[in-house]
């Protein structure tokens, strides 16, 4: 802007104005290519969140199959008789007891 003060007639006037043009467009190309970048950045991740978010979603669909005919199959065997009660409350046990075995083991390992 000092270099206004200083041109004398309208053509220097003129040389300035685009030079500083064309600086500012320079300027302007740049930091769209930055944000364009970006966003091309952006879409990415998100189509790969999206894909990760999918998979989750079908696996957490068969793991709740499965859960779901596990856990008929344990009513049906608690619903059937005397013996299988027997039975269901030995395989709770053990569970429980394989638990804290398990954590226990863990628990050593990381010390």
């Amino acid at each position: 802007m000092a270099d206004w003060a200083r041109a004398q007639n309208s053509g220097a006037v003129e040389e300035i104005l685009d030079r500083e043009n064309k600086r500012m467009t320079d300027s302007l190309a740049s930091k769209v290519t930055r944000l364009k970048s970006l966003a091309l950045d952006i879409d990415r991740d998100t189509e790969d969140q999206n894909r990760y978010l999918d998979g989750m979603d079908s696996d957490f669909t068969s793991m709740t199959g499965l859960l779901t005919g596990s856990v008929k199959r344990f009513s049906t065997m608690a619903r059937s008789g005397r013996d299988n009660r027997k039975l269901l409350c030995s395989v709770a046990v053990a569970l429980v007891v394989v638990f804290f075995i398990l954590s226990y083991l863990l628990s050593r390992t990381r010390t």
